[in-house]
């Protein structure tokens, strides 16, 4: 066998072990993660005080929509935390009209950030701090809820004897490009990165969280090392699922979908912004983040780039089957992904195509962070050294 015939079967043979796993994954996925809207658990003769803490950052153009939703929710004892993050826009007017026109809503101001917290986790502990529900729900600025998702939420979490329950949202659509970048970062963490089956499984060390909609046990969750250790992770989300997991509690995992959504990324340049998490989430270190990338590249390009090698390299039928193979497996494991989450399914057939595009963010991120020294995060630079301290969420 030739040298360029070996590289070429090793790649297919990657590539059709890479596509296996996703479509494995895939069923997994819609197999185990229950959505929630299906859901009937008996509710409580009492119900119990759920607080949903809610950090914003500049975030004038979204929080008010996004807490009325909040508002319209049926649940019985809610209160709703409102942090203002040291934002220069209208976001602290609005949390204060918020708070005046309805009893259930307090607003929280932070002006100065405690020296070695970052933004968002210190705006978590003082909601948390400020809050008194027995449930807590951590959510972001543009999250929108409807169709009583809090109470099932709450009732599944008291029916199941769950600590921590995190729920996947609708992802609302953007450009094509976007909702193609997005679908080929959602797809993998999904079904590899952070698996929900085993998430829920309590003999896995594997965790999920989700920044739209992590519910916490109140119990639960102060009897971990709590945000103080969490202080520099800026994937504060999964962090929380992991926190929850290693520390024995029980996890569930849930799909909101049509109950809880919002705007992930409605631009390349809002993704761009949002690839600095991936670059912090390697310790910010440059060549390890351009190899996952390159090694992202090569496998989610693949149901393109097999057939083109395969026939550039004028291969048999055996060689074609194989080739074919990679494709088709794609598609199987791309398209009822998408079916299950409701999401467009355009975005996720053409993500093979749209890879280079997902590889040159993460590589502006890395290379941006080499530049930068470090991170900017909510407006605030920091300094990877510090970043690599405080660092607690490993994924690989």
């Amino acid at each position: 066998m030739t040298l360029p015939a070996a590289l070429l079967g090793t790649y297919v043979g990657l590539s059709l072990g890479y596509w296996l796993l996703t479509f494995y994954g895939m069923v997994r996925v819609r197999r185990s993660v229950p959505v929630l809207a299906d859901l009937q658990p008996p509710g409580p003769e009492s119900w119990p005080k759920l607080s949903v803490i809610v950090p914003a950052c500049n975030e004038g153009d979204k929080i008010g929509p996004a807490v009325r939703s909040l508002l319209t929710e049926d649940y019985p004892d809610l209160e709703i935390v409102l942090v203002d993050d040291r934002s220069t826009d209208a976001t602290g007017r609005i949390i204060d009209a918020l708070a005046a026109e309805d009893d259930r809503v307090w607003a929280i101001h932070i002006t100065e950030l405690p020296e070695g917290w970052l933004g968002k986790v210190n705006a978590l502990n003082t909601g948390l701090a400020a809050s008194s529900g027995q449930f807590v729900l951590f959510t972001d600025a543009d999250v929108h809820f409807r169709n009583s998702a809090l109470r099932k939420a709450v009732a599944w979490c008291l029916h199941k004897k769950l600590d921590h329950l995190p729920a996947m949202p609708d992802i609302w659509p953007g450009t094509l490009l976007t909702d193609a970048v997005v679908s080929g970062f959602l797809r993998p963490l999904m079904t590899l990165i952070t698996p929900p089956w085993r998430a829920v499984d309590p003999t896995s060390r594997r965790f999920i969280g989700v920044g739209a909609f992590n519910l916490v046990r109140r119990e639960a969750f102060e009897a971990t090392e709590g945000f103080d250790w969490l202080r520099l992770e800026v994937a504060d989300d999964m962090a929380v699922g992991m926190m929850m997991k290693h520390s024995g509690t029980k996890a569930g995992v849930v799909a909101a979908f049509g109950q809880v959504g919002l705007h992930w990324y409605r631009t390349l340049g809002e993704a761009c912004r949002g690839a600095q998490k991936g670059y912090a989430t390697t310790g910010c270190r440059f060549l390890p983040m351009v190899l996952v990338t390159l090694i992202s590249l090569a496998l989610e390009a693949s149901p393109v780039l097999v057939p083109l090698a395969a026939a550039l390299a004028g291969c048999g039928a055996i060689w074609w089957a194989l080739a074919a193979a990679v494709p088709a497996i794609f598609l199987a494991s791309s398209v009822p992904l998408a079916l299950w989450a409701r999401v467009r399914v355009l975005p996720a057939v053409i993500t093979p195509l749209t890879t280079p595009i997902s590889a040159a963010i993460m590589l502006w991120s890395a290379a941006a962070g080499l530049w930068r020294g470090g991170i900017v995060w909510r407006g605030t630079l920091y300094r990877t050294q510090t970043l690599r301290q405080g660092r607690r969420l490993k994924l690989f």
